[in-house]
């Protein structure tokens, strides 16, 4: 089973958008689980980054297809590392210590929305692998 640590800053804050993780969250049980990680501001999410190697979550990072997102989910391995940055984005000091920069849109979102875009990413990314039907 995947091992998953999100790391971003803030709760979430919307009713609707916990309620959406959760059943995403559900629907990964027994093959990811998912650990959150909750920073209060730059500078701690910038130390709790750097103890594991992570891919860090920007808008200039390289774009992927979710059929070749899910072939380099089992190729970084079992246990993944996340970062979300804030309002600001991720500072490029932490950025540049990034294993992979993965860009999910040129567009921008806010971190809670790009929470649920992560999180259902990653289960579409599982559902290829095992050739259901949820990704057609």
């Amino acid at each position: 089973m995947f091992k998953v640590k999100i790391i971003t800053i803030g709760k979430c804050k919307e009713a609707w958008l916990a309620s959406a993780l959760s059943e995403y969250i559900k629907r990964l049980q027994g093959k990811m689980s998912i650990e959150w990680v909750l920073a209060k501001d730059d500078h701690q999410l910038s130390q709790l980054a750097q103890q594991e190697p992570f891919i860090a979550l920007h808008p200039e990072g390289t774009l992927l297809t979710s059929e070749i997102l899910s072939k380099k989910v089992i190729s970084w391995g079992m246990r993944l590392n996340f970062v979300i940055g804030g309002a600001e984005g991720i500072e490029k000091d932490l950025l540049d210590k990034a294993q992979f920069c993965w860009s999910l849109s040129p567009l921008t979102f806010t971190h809670q929305i790009t929470r649920l875009i992560l999180v259902e990413q990653l289960y579409r990314a599982t559902e290829i692998e095992r050739g259901s039907r949820y990704h057609k």
